[in-house]
């Protein structure tokens, strides 16, 4: 018997001829392990569409403007482009046809989202519309009468007021409509109020 037995190994010591470094050897598992296989990062699409969004722009413009008019007509390229001032028909697919003075061409984020205030009296009370060029709704905008001269402002909000308010558009558009169905012309030069007013008085003096 040992004479402290608590000091005595637990376990009986390595045979003759034990060397280490072929237990720890026998300890691994790489031997059963698999490769992770790496997944390479997607491809960038930064060569193939640097500017997304004027793609989808195109894209949306093809298909509400496939002709490309309406493009034209408010294209800041284009001279004879629509200006503030200008008297414009905006036909529709369901609802009557509206015609009035442009008082603003609001353009925003994206050329799709321009849109045109027009200004006309119905029963001599002053109305305003806001309208959106390429809404599918719309069937077709026209140029009724051209501004004599540039306006110095693009927004012509002072045409609200009384002074400056050139009343109902209605006979500027009668004759417009004459002129294209080639019917007489009436008088050429009249404007808002005063349109047809030459022919009221002489019709005044001849029933006299």
């Amino acid at each position: 018997m040992p004479k402290y037995p608590s000091l005595e190994p637990k376990y009986k010591g390595p045979r003759s001829g034990f060397r280490p470094s072929q237990a720890i050897k026998q300890n691994r598992f790489e031997e059963g392990l698999r490769r992770i296989r790496s997944v390479p990062p997607p491809r960038s699409t930064t060569k193939a569409c640097p500017d997304p969004i004027s793609e989808v722009t195109k894209a949306q413009l093809s298909v509400l403007d496939p002709t490309g008019a309406r493009t034209r007509l408010f294209s800041e390229d284009n001279p004879e482009r629509v200006q503030p001032g200008d008297i414009l028909l905006v036909r529709l697919k369901s609802g009557d046809p509206f015609a009035g003075v442009v008082l603003n061409i609001r353009k925003r984020n994206s050329p799709i989202d321009t849109s045109i205030l027009l200004r006309n009296h119905l029963t001599r009370l002053g109305v305003e519309m806001w309208y959106k060029v390429y809404s599918p709704n719309v069937e077709g905008i026209e140029i009724v009468q051209r501004k004599e001269k540039r306006a110095r402002r693009a927004k012509l909000y002072y045409m609200r007021q009384p002074q400056h308010d050139i009343g109902s558009v209605d006979n500027i558009v009668r004759q417009y409509q004459r002129q294209r169905m080639g019917g007489p012309m009436g008088s050429r030069d009249a404007k808002g109020r005063d349109a047809n007013s030459s022919k009221k008085k002489n019709n005044k003096r001849g029933s006299r």
